[in-house]
């Protein structure tokens, strides 16, 4: 018997940090979904996709003199 693969959902936070998270279960307070659900594999294509630089938001603003 062939069991369903885990179906996931991104999610992402203000610093546009994106995390993977078992769809139907609540996301921690901070963080919303991103729109796009699959499987694992498929999120994770997805996150390295739309995600090439990973260092939070208030960092890379920082760093081009962008302070909020």
């Amino acid at each position: 018997m062939n069991t369903p693969a885990l179906r996931y959902l991104v999610a992402v936070n203000d610093e546009e940090q994106h995390a993977l998270w078992p769809a139907g279960t609540p996301l921690p307070a901070g963080w919303r979904p991103e729109g796009f659900s699959g499987t694992e594999d498929e999120c994770m294509a997805h996150v390295d996709q739309v995600w090439p630089d990973i260092r939070p938001l208030s960092l890379r603003r920082r760093l081009a003199g962008e302070d909020s």
